[in-house]
């Protein structure tokens, strides 16, 4: 899938951020983005932050994603676990769910799920948990990485999927994630994470930016802006 044209022409593209994890500049990446991607308590986020960023984001207009995870708040979900299918269901929905009512009292709406850190590349190729996050997920839109397991499993199912970049990330051969720790899976040079975000909007839905470096929000800006000079339409997912 790929970003489609606007009705004035340009190239829509979204521009999305994990926010609400409670090491991140939420309200300077809420000025930026057009989706975000609320953490729903189980790796990271508290009700009252969950309520600070929907509400921000109702009033700016960015569009609202829930940001499932393993139960690992000490690993902030980065760490794979081994979880039953069942259980990672209701856990799934237990986060959806969670959003989904605190959104609403804001005057927002959960639009997508993507899952994050260690799930986020479980389910990339692991069709088993694949199916537990979108069996508790409802029929949300999900948003991942190109060919991983949980696109073409929503897919088949006749959900919408949307797929995305990562321009301050290294990439691998088969078009997975430089695992975090390994040399070259962080690129630091806001130049080239600016230039690495146009590459990749030519051919994804949406462009995301991690929110927890202290360059977080400077790097967005220059994405934002990078985005636009090259003739990009952006809108939330």
């Amino acid at each position: 899938m790929t970003a489609y044209d606007g009705r004035d022409g340009g190239r829509v593209v979204d521009l999305n951020a994990d926010l609400g994890e409670e090491v991140t500049d939420d309200a300077g990446l809420l000025a930026v983005v057009t989706s975000a991607n609320v953490a729903c308590g189980y790796h990271a986020g508290t009700a009252a932050i969950m309520h600070e960023v929907c509400a921000e984001a109702a009033r700016l207009g960015v569009s609202v994603g829930a940001q499932v995870s393993y139960a690992d708040r000490p690993g902030f979900g980065r760490v794979e676990l081994e979880v039953a299918t069942p259980l990672l269901t209701e856990q799934v929905a237990d986060q959806v769910g969670r959003l989904s009512d605190i959104a609403g009292s804001e005057g927002a709406e959960v639009r997508y799920v993507k899952p994050h850190g260690a799930l986020y590349h479980r389910v990339a190729r692991d069709p088993e948990q694949a199916g537990a996050v979108l069996a508790g997920s409802g029929r949300l839109p999900v948003l991942g990485l190109p060919g991983a397991a949980i696109l073409d499993l929503a897919a088949h199912a006749g959900r919408r999927v949307l797929v995305e970049g990562f321009p301050d990330r290294g990439y691998l051969p088969d078009g997975g994630l430089v695992p975090r720790g390994d040399p070259g899976a962080l690129v630091t040079d806001v130049t080239e994470v600016a230039g690495n975000a146009v590459r990749l909007a030519a051919s994804v839905d949406s462009v995301c930016l991690h929110g927890d470096s202290p360059d977080a929000v400077e790097h967005a800006r220059a994405v934002r802006r990078a985005l636009l000079d090259a003739g990009f339409v952006l809108r939330g997912l």
